[in-house]
């Protein structure tokens, strides 16, 4: 009977090195879970910013908070990050960035862009 190769009975994610293209789509993913999941905030700001003045001004005072200006931080980066990451998602779609280098530049550019986006938002949000 031939014997198998015998498989690794502990694999440590930790020592994994993914390239930089891997770790943009696994934020993909997160911030895309993270969306779903702040549906409900969205809908009750809706609510409250629709509800007359004083839900207005109690909207206002909820997102100048310390808590609201960290939500509000969190929000945008997960909308950032989504949308250049599925931004770069689609151009490989059509055909382009399936080449490593290519990918690799890609995968750069969108860290960078996002990372500028992001610092700009938070010195808008926390001014």
């Amino acid at each position: 009977m031939k014997q198998t190769a015998q498989r690794p009975v502990f694999l440590n994610l930790l020592q994994i090195r993914l390239p930089l293209g891997g770790v943009l789509s696994i934020l993909h993913r997160i911030s895309g879970v993270l969306l779903v999941l702040a549906i409900p905030v969205f809908v009750y700001f809706l609510q409250l910013l629709s509800g007359g003045e004083s839900s207005f001004s109690h909207a206002q005072e909820l997102l100048q908070s310390v808590p609201g200006k960290i939500l509000t931080s969190l929000i945008i980066w997960v909308l950032i990050q989504h949308s250049i990451s599925g931004i770069r998602h689609l151009m490989m779609d059509l055909d382009y960035g399936y080449n490593k280098q290519v990918a690799r530049k890609t995968a750069t550019a969108a860290f960078a862009v996002s990372l500028l986006l992001i610092i700009l938002s938070g010195v808008l949000i926390w001014l």
